[in-house]
């Protein structure tokens, strides 16, 4: 019963079209004009690794701050991804981990690499929200909430070691291939969206990483293709998962802000490799992130597996426009991460 009261209350919230190829799920603000979300990737292992202790965090900080979505990054089910519509696996590392009512709110998914190994249609199929309503993946989408627009994209195919080099792994290609047509197509859709979108904030969330000291590194690949899209277009934030870390580093040439929310399970890599870029935060271990939206001001804190606070960032945009002028930011590291 709870669960078709919420999915009638989705269906009444989500209204999609389609944009150039892409859809667009709108979703509304707090009556103050505010949003609030959790972010958490690489999570799938039916509550291993402390996956369980992870979603209980997740629960109470989004009571908390009283939550709009959660947004993840990829690498749903491990290790294989979902088998078919009927996997338990869908339960067994969603539904019945993350059972807070501050989590019962629509979960916008896009796929990582270990999803890709597995039955891909099937978790993107709409059939998995008659088993938990809340569950929203699909390719590439927007999510649009008047003050931001989250642009959410499918990185898996960019990586061409999973095409060339795929070691033991299966992936599921079926309507991807070939790979240099669909990564055009979905450049070119994501650059009309961009250009197209009035939002005061821009937001681009991906399974790979852009920029990261850890495990994984940088994906040269995104660098190559999708990064100078970002840049032309003013994007704030691009938000990640594939590293099982938590970070937060600053681009030394624009304005943009790179996330990982990578913590959701199995974490602790004991890697660090430098970048070219300016770390500001990093912390190897599982956790999650909130970001809190305004028109003008942005709060985003990273936390731990016991739910502490470990990083806060914060900035302001100064001036109206979609390349604002100025901005004011602020940052503040728990002692005990230092």
């Amino acid at each position: 019963m709870a669960r078709s009261l919420v999915l009638l209350s989705l269906l009444s919230l989500l209204v999609s079209v389609a944009l150039a190829g892409l859809t667009t799920i709108e979703h509304s603000l707090k009556e103050d004009g505010s949003l609030a979300i959790l972010v958490v990737g690489d999570w799938g292992r039916k509550g291993t690794y402390n996956q369980s202790l992870v979603a209980q965090q997740m629960g109470k900080v989004g009571k908390g701050l009283d939550i709009d979505f959660v947004i993840s990054t990829g690498d749903n089910f491990y290790e294989d991804g979902l088998t078919g519509l009927d996997d338990e696996a869908f339960e067994q590392s969603f539904s019945e981990i993350y059972t807070a009512d501050s989590l019962q709110k629509p979960w916008y998914t896009v796929l990582g690499n270990h999803d890709y190994r597995g039955d891909v249609i099937a978790q993107l199929s709409p059939v998995l929200q008659m088993v938990d309503c809340r569950f929203i993946c699909m390719r590439s989408f927007i999510v649009n909430a008047e003050i931001v627009d989250f642009f959410f994209v499918d990185t898996t195919p960019f990586v061409v070691k999973y095409w060339t080099k795929p070691k033991d792994h299966h992936y599921d290609w079926r309507d991807v291939a070939p790979r240099e047509t669909y990564i055009a197509n979905l450049l070119q859709d994501l650059e009309y969206s961009l250009k197209a979108s009035s939002a005061r904030w821009k937001i681009v969330v991906g399974h790979h990483t852009m920029r990261s000291v850890s495990k994984h590194g940088d994906t040269e690949e995104l660098l190559q293709y999708l990064l100078p899209v970002l840049k032309t277009n003013g994007v704030d934030f691009y938000i990640n998962g594939h590293d099982h870390c938590l970070e937060h580093i600053s681009s030394t040439d624009s304005p943009l802000q790179y996330f990982t929310s990578g913590g959701g399970s199995k974490a602790w890599r004991g890697v660090y490799t430098s970048n070219a870029d300016k770390v500001q935060f990093f912390y190897d271990g599982q956790g999650f992130m909130s970001l809190k939206l305004t028109e003008c001001h942005v709060d985003i804190t990273f936390y731990d597996v016991e739910g502490q606070e470990l990083y806060k960032w914060s900035m302001a945009k100064i001036n109206r426009g979609a390349f604002p002028s100025s901005v004011s930011v602020e940052a503040e590291r728990a002692e005990t991460t230092t």
